[in-house]
């Protein structure tokens, strides 16, 4: 049954100039075609297809010109829009860190700030806990280095790895770099424990004695850490100062707003950028089938385990804190888990992780902007992963038993250590070297690590930045409920004091009605003496 001109659904609309306006719309809206729509969700979905398209076409043109046998030059040459992209992203972490946290924290109140900072901690700490179980628990079931003790760093022609660094330096290096002694110089260093050898005298046969001793270098790499504490405290700082902070906290915000326009607009080049970087590391390694099928169990057991922890455990535990479906959560965050993918560096996709989460779902941007850059410094589910996975492997490998005293050391050093690990391609190579130094095994055999840990790290960094942005959801839903439950107080401390004024209302009423003598007759009166000596008149009902 065709419409009238004046109903909608059923009901009936008065005719005027508006209401017919309002109806031609509605109708425009009913008839639009099966183009239209395509073409306004296209329009509304353009970066995600772009961004998964340049994966997909980086993937077939790394196939085909790793037939045309370019020159190491070639290749540099090849590799250089990806190189652009991993360049203009780099450039803005240290403004976007180091801006959203100082005015994320001067933004929040300072004991909501405490509240919510134990919370991510303790949910930081949990989740990484929970994944240095699974990959130790993979590692053991799937027994990738079994059976594998011909393979050594000789067959496969790759480079051997040298780390000597004493377990107790690399953890005081890590309490150094949060409190760089130049904030300027870590912006590009950070400290380094490093060894001279000392003579310190000789023994009965003539012979020098030499002592290692640790001293202090600096290394290449901006120093993260220590600037997202700085960042975090001077922020709270700001908030202490009151009206005379507001000035400087209005200025890291409008830098903050700016940096995160340069980040849309960065983000327009980074699906030419991930083909490229995509095509060119397919077209690097010389010969992937005999890497994948020698360490394909170890592989297989990395990611069987970033399926597990980012597919099962973190969606479950963003459920059990929200009741809310994670992965519609997580539909939003296609372009940055894609850039993930490609970049491998947790650090880089920190700019489109912060626009998306805001954007697509509606985090609020005090929680973003200070819980997504702790993130992508010291939560590292992925790395914490496929770190006790190598570790158990290397074991096997050399056909070293452990003991229920090395498993436990691997799980909280992989737990520990993946808070310094650095969000860049490649940064949790070296924090095995801490694990295997813990629990007394060889770190040769990392390069074997490196020869694959293209591959794993894709993974890797997909479910650590997974982990950040469902870290940032649960903060924001906690946050919200704080702030209800407030509301409603305040409301309900309104209702009181309105009663509160009724009734004293009455209670004037009442005193002012014996003014006349009269009063009513189940009313009885009583004098009483105070405590002064004087009368007052009780009244109480009969």
């Amino acid at each position: 049954m065709a419409k009238s001109k004046g109903e909608i659904n059923g009901h009936a609309m008065p005719h005027s100039e508006s209401t017919d306006q309002i109806l031609d719309r509605y109708r425009t809206s009913e008839q639009k075609s099966f183009g239209q729509k395509l073409r306004g969700f296209l329009r509304r979905n353009l970066m995600v297809i772009l961004t998964v398209s340049g994966v997909l076409v980086g993937v077939g043109l790394g196939m085909m010109v790793r037939k045309m046998n370019l020159t190491r030059a070639q290749m540099t040459y090849f590799a250089f829009p990806g190189e652009m992209l991993l360049r203009m992203l780099k450039m803005i972490i240290l403004p976007l860190v180091v801006c959203s946290l100082v005015s994320g924290a001067a933004s929040l109140d300072t004991r909501s700030l405490g509240k919510l900072g134990g919370i991510a901690v303790g949910y930081f700490l949990g989740t990484t806990l929970i994944a240095s179980c699974i990959g130790v628990s993979l590692a053991f079931i799937i027994k990738p280095g079994v059976g594998a003790g011909a393979l050594n760093t000789n067959s496969l022609a790759l480079e051997s790895i040298s780390n000597d660094k004493e377990t107790a330096d690399s953890f005081l290096d890590l309490a150094r770099n949060l409190f760089p002694a130049n904030l300027v110089a870590a912006a590009f260093r950070s400290y380094a424990t490093d060894y001279k050898m000392v003579a310190t005298g000789n023994d009965t046969n003539g012979t020098a004695l030499y002592q290692k001793v640790p001293i202090g270098t600096d290394t290449d790499g901006m120093n993260i850490l220590g600037l997202v504490l700085f960042a975090m405290v001077f922020g709270v700082a700001l908030r202490k100062l009151g009206p005379e902070g507001e000035e400087l906290i209005r200025f890291f915000n409008a830098f903050n707003e700016a940096t995160m326009v340069l980040v849309s607009w960065i983000m327009w080049y980074v699906p030419l950028g991930i083909m490229f970087l995509v095509g060119s590391k397919i077209v690097e390694m010389e010969d992937v089938v005999l890497l994948v099928t020698s360490l394909g169990k170890y592989i297989f057991a990395s990611i069987l385990g970033h399926i597990i922890h980012g597919g099962v455990v973190l969606p479950l535990i963003y459920f059990a804190f929200t009741r809310k479906n994670p992965f519609t959560f997580l539909s939003g965050l296609i372009t940055p888990f894609t850039t993930a993918f490609a970049t491998c560096s947790s650090s880089a996709t920190l700019p489109s992780m912060i626009k998306c989460v805001e954007e697509n779902n509606g985090v609020d941007k005090r929680i973003s902007r200070f819980i997504l850059p702790i993130g992508a410094t010291v939560n590292m589910d992925g790395a914490a992963i496929f770190q006790c996975v190598a570790a158990v492997f290397i074991a096997q490998l050399n056909n070293h038993e452990l003991n229920a005293g090395q498993i436990f050391t691997i799980l909280v050093t992989a737990t520990a250590s993946s808070v310094g690990a650095a969000g860049i391609p490649a940064g949790g190579i070296i924090t095995i070297a801490i694990i295997l130094e813990a629990i007394g095994l060889p770190t040769n055999d990392l390069s074997l690590m490196l020869a694959v840990d293209w591959i794993v790290d894709r993974t890797t960094t997909v479910v650590n930045v997974e982990g950040d942005a469902l870290g940032a959801g649960i903060l924001h839903h906690i946050n919200q409920q704080e702030m209800k439950k407030k509301q409603q107080e305040a409301e309900l401390g309104e209702d009181k004091d309105k009663e509160a004024e009724e009734l004293l209302e009455v209670r004037v009423e009442a005193v002012a009605n014996r003014a006349d003598g009269e009063s009513s007759p189940l009313v009885r009166h009583q004098a009483v003496r105070t405590p002064e000596g004087t009368p007052e008149a009780i009244e109480s009902m009969l």
